[in-house]
């Protein structure tokens, strides 16, 4: 089995209560599993998925997630879905023993390292950009007081003076 395309991973993660999450239906078709099979394996192991590794949507996250796959209730899921950190994530590979859960957890984890990366950068940059605006605010300062300088001691034209140009 070849890697799986990180940009296929990468729409299926979302920020769900502040953390990347992956739905355990994203991850069945990945494994090449039933979603239902997946929820059975882990709950078979459930003590190794604390709270920060997998939880279960609440209806109002579960009908955000409706409306922005925008898909109907009818035929969909019986029970609220459960999802899975990066951590839960990697745990459902000591619980789905095959070469192919295998691969495809290489592939996920590197997608979310991936993310963090980019982050980072992101940082890194938003902070470059700060530093860069506050820089250039001192330069505009001082050229506008040197402006001001320029005008006060400007000499002052008569009023009643001869008109150039076109009138």
């Amino acid at each position: 089995m070849q890697e799986i395309n990180s940009l296929k991973i990468e729409k299926m993660i979302y920020v769900i209560r502040g953390q990347k999450v992956m739905l355990d239906s994203d991850l069945a078709k990945l494994y090449g599993v039933v979603t239902k099979n997946l929820n059975k394996a882990v709950k078979r192991n459930i003590d190794r998925f604390p709270d920060d590794f997998m939880f279960q949507l609440n209806e109002q996250e579960s009908e955000c997630l409706r409306f922005q796959f925008g898909t109907s209730k009818k035929g969909g899921r019986r029970y609220l879905p459960f999802v899975f950190s990066e951590g839960g994530v990697a745990m459902l590979s000591s619980v789905l023993n095959s070469e192919r859960a295998s691969k495809v957890n290489i592939s996920i984890i590197r997608t979310f390292i991936r993310l963090r990366s980019f982050l980072a950068m992101d940082n890194s940059l938003s902070e470059k950009v700060d530093k860069l605006e506050q820089s250039t605010n001192k330069l505009f300062r001082i050229v506008f007081q040197r402006l001001d300088l320029v005008e006060e001691n400007a000499p002052k034209l008569k009023p009643n003076r001869k008109k150039i140009g076109l009138n």
